[in-house]
């Protein structure tokens, strides 16, 4: 079976070898020595001067609102993963939608203006498979009417904009560690804040607001990341560059094999790609559920990513109909992406493909 993605896990010695020091020490959550050294060692790896590890990617999102203290209107994407609308309905803050970039994917600056009133406190953009978003257009529309920037980077770990990091743009920007990630921790996530003066804050609201043993000053939760988490997370970026290259691999082959056949996401010329996804875009959703079926008879699993259009999830209210988002989410597929792929799969999935759309 073959599925859309597949959790690298790294040689079992060396991840046996962090669990002895966990076993050594005692100490397996409550900013261990391990969650510190990840910390630390991710921060000079991105370029980034304040990341927080936390125990999934939707905390991060909730964590960020919560450090900014946003009120009201949010302005986001409805072409994301579910959690990005969620995180926003589970504290209090009204989505509101605007469309997409019928090429790029990412949230159209374009639209942004337009939809911003008194009540709006915050945008809150997405780097769709790891694509930034038009991050200047979007910080100067954000300057212009004194709102805050959250962004959604979920699929952009180590992606660069213009030789810097693209989580260093915005307020905070967070990141999603699950285990289907290009990195990640089995499951975890991390907040990237670039005011310092926010830190402190943050840490506190993943810690149910404590300050001290004495001091409660904020509301918060429980969204530390554990010792076991830490050292899946410090085995796999030692392992990083060499899973970067197999699915560049991957990348390149399906860019020739495909070329002409389907449409693929439009990269921003700007920036680098990290080879988290591979999208497709097809004619049709008929087309796409033809490829899907052909597929699936074979034993593999593409996803239907991101289906559906999240302004059309029935609890929101009220309700706002993005048109670009929506055709897109009927007709896009992710292809199958991971380190050991084998060349003999990525061949017959290229074939089947081509199969269908030849008939």
């Amino acid at each position: 079976m073959i599925n859309v993605t597949k959790t690298y896990l790294p040689k079992q010695d060396r991840y046996m070898a962090y669990v002895s020091q966990i076993y050594q020490n005692g100490w397996v959550t409550n900013n261990g020595p391990l969650v510190q050294e990840l910390e630390k060692r991710l921060a000079e790896f991105l370029g980034v001067k304040n990341i927080i590890l936390v125990s999934n990617g939707t905390v991060a999102l909730e964590i960020a609102y919560r450090t900014l203290d946003l009120k009201g209107f949010v302005i986001t994407s409805p072409f994301s993963f579910v959690a990005t609308t969620s995180s926003l309905v589970t504290n209090n803050l009204l989505p509101i939608f605007c469309d997409i970039d019928k090429k790029t994917f990412n949230l159209n600056p374009a639209n942004i203006e337009k939809n911003i009133t008194p009540n709006t406190s915050a945008i809150a953009p997405v780097h769709v498979f790891g694509n930034p978003c038009k991050v200047e257009e979007i910080d100067k529309i954000a300057k212009k009417h004194n709102l805050k920037v959250v962004y959604d980077a979920a699929h952009a770990f180590d992606v660069s904009f213009k030789g810097t990091n693209v989580l260093n743009y915005g307020d905070i920007s967070t990141l999603s560690f699950h285990a289907t990630k290009l990195f990640h921790t089995i499951e975890g996530g991390a907040i990237i804040i670039n005011d310092d003066s926010l830190v402190e804050k943050a840490r506190y609201l993943i810690n149910f607001g404590i300050k001290d043993a004495e001091n409660i000053p904020h509301l918060g939760t429980n969204a530390k990341m554990n010792e076991f988490e830490a050292a899946m997370g410090l085995c796999l970026l030692d392992d990083l560059e060499f899973i970067k290259e197999k699915r560049e691999k991957i990348t390149e082959y399906y860019l020739a094999e495909l070329k002409g056949i389907v449409e693929f996401q439009q990269r921003n010329p700007s920036a680098t790609d990290n080879h988290s996804y591979f999208p497709i875009l097809l004619k049709t959703e008929k087309q796409l559920l033809k490829v899907q079926q052909a597929l699936n008879s074979e034993s593999i699993f593409p996803r239907r990513y991101f289906y559906p259009s999240l302004d059309t999830l029935e609890y929101i209210e009220p309700k706002q109909c993005m048109p670009v988002s929506r055709d897109i989410s009927t007709r896009i597929l992710c292809l199958p992406i991971y380190p050991d792929l084998e060349e003999d799969s990525l061949k017959r999935i290229v074939e089947i493909i081509k199969s269908c759309l030849n008939e």
